[in-house]
C-alpha cells in the first residue's frame, strides 16, 4: 500500500503556500506542486510563484520544469508528478500536494480520462472557427452541450474548449460526463484532501491586493522580457490570466486601467471555478480559514498520524 498523500488545494490567493511550508516542516514533507503555470520557467511574478526563500524553507517539486515553448499536457504533468512522488516516499518522505489546479489534482489520484482519439481533421475545423470568429462562440457553444465543462474552462483555453467540444461531437455525450467515470474506477494514490476557503468578498479583496502588488513587483517588465525573448503570443502560457491582459495592453489594444481591472476580474472568476471544482468532489473536506483561528492547528489534528 502506498503512503497517503496530504493534498492542500484551493482557489488563488486563498493562502496555501504559508500553510503548506508549516505542514511540510512539521510532518517530514515535501511539496509537489499542482499549479498548471507554475511549472513554467521564467513566469514568477504574475503566477505568484514560491519565492527563493519559501523554496528554501519546504522542498518543492514540479516548479519551473517547462520551458514556455514547450508543449506540454496532463499525462506529462501526470508522469512527472508520479516520478516526484516515487522520489519523496523511496527518501521515506511524506508528500504534500499543494495547489489549485482540479484537472491535474484529479491526474494524479485518479487517473487521466482516456476519451476518443484526437480527430486531427475536427481540430483544425475548430481552430479555423474560432481564428474566424473568436474563441468565445467556440466556448458558447461549448456551453450550450456541456456547461459543466464551460464552467471549468476559461474562455481563453482554446486547447481545453477545442478537446471538450471534440468530444461532444465525436460520441454525442458532454466531457464532464465521460469525466464521471473518474469515481468509478480506483484511486491511484490513498489520500486526504483538503480545499481551503473564505468568504467570497475577502477572498476578491485578497486577489485584488495580490494583483497590486505583483504589478508593483515588476509584472509589466516580466511580461515584456517574455516577449523581447520570442515567445509567441499565442502559446498556452501566454494565453493564461496575468499574461494575456498585459500584453493586450503592450500591444496597444487597451489602456493600462483596463488591462488591470480585467486582470482582476478574470482571476477572480478563475477563483470561483477552481471552487467549483474543488466542490463537486466529496473526497475534498472545506476548511474555511477566515473562521478557523488558528488553521495551522486545526489541519495538524485532522491529518494526525500519517
Amino acid at each position: 500500500m502506498k503512503s497517503r498523500l496530504l493534498c492542500l488545494l484551493g482557489p488563488t490567493a486563498v493562502g496555501k503556500t504559508e500553510i503548506a511550508i508549516q505542514l511540510a516542516q512539521r510532518l517530514n514533507a515535501e511539496i509537489v506542486s499542482v499549479d498548471s503555470r507554475q511549472i513554467y520557467r521564467q513566469m514568477d511574478i504574475g503566477t505568484a510563484k514560491p519565492t527563493a526563500e519559501e523554496q528554501q524553507a519546504a522542498q518543492h517539486h514540479l516548479i519551473d520544469c517547462v520551458d514556455i515553448s514547450q508543449t506540454f499536457s496532463v499525462a506529462d504533468y501526470q508522469s512527472l508528478a508520479d516520478t516526484a512522488i516515487a522520489d519523496i516516499q523511496n527518501r521515506g518522505k511524506q508528500v504534500l500536494l499543494v495547489g489549485g489546479a482540479g484537472l491535474y489534482f484529479r491526474a494524479i489520484v485518479d487517473g487521466l480520462f482516456e476519451g476518443p482519439g484526437a480527430d486531427p481533421l475536427l481540430r483544425e475545423r475548430l481552430d479555423q472557427e474560432a481564428a474566424q470568429q473568436g474563441v468565445d462562440v467556440l466556448h458558447e457553444r461549448l456551453r450550450a452541450c456541456d456547461p459543466a465543462s464551460a464552467d471549468r474552462i476559461h474562455p481563453n483555453n482554446l486547447v481545453r474548449v477545442i478537446r471538450a467540444l471534440e468530444v461532444y461531437e465525436l460520441t454525442g455525450i458532454p466531457m464532464s460526463q465521460h469525466q464521471q467515470q473518474w469515481h468509478q474506477g480506483s484511486q491511484r494514490y490513498p489520500f486526504i484532501a483538503f480545499c481551503l476557503t473564505m468568504p467570497r468578498a475577502l477572498l476578491y479583496r485578497r486577489i485584488e491586493q495580490r494583483v497590486d502588488v505583483m504589478l508593483a513587483n515588476g509584472l509589466i517588465a516580466e511580461v515584456e522580457s517574455l516577449l523581447v525573448a520570442g515567445h509567441a503570443r499565442d502559446t498556452t502560457a501566454l494565453r493564461s490570466f496575468g499574461y494575456k491582459e498585459l500584453i493586450a495592453y503592450l500591444d496597444g489594444k487597451c489602456t493600462y486601467l483596463e488591462a488591470v481591472e480585467q486582470l482582476k476580474r478574470n482571476t477572480r472568476r478563475f477563483a470561483k471555478r477552481q471552487l467549483t471544482w474543488f466542490r463537486g468532489d466529496t473526497r475534498i473536506e472545506s476548511v474555511d480559514r477566515n473562521s478557523t483561528p488558528d488553521i495551522f492547528t486545526f489541519l495538524s489534528g485532522k491529518i494526525g498520524d500519517v
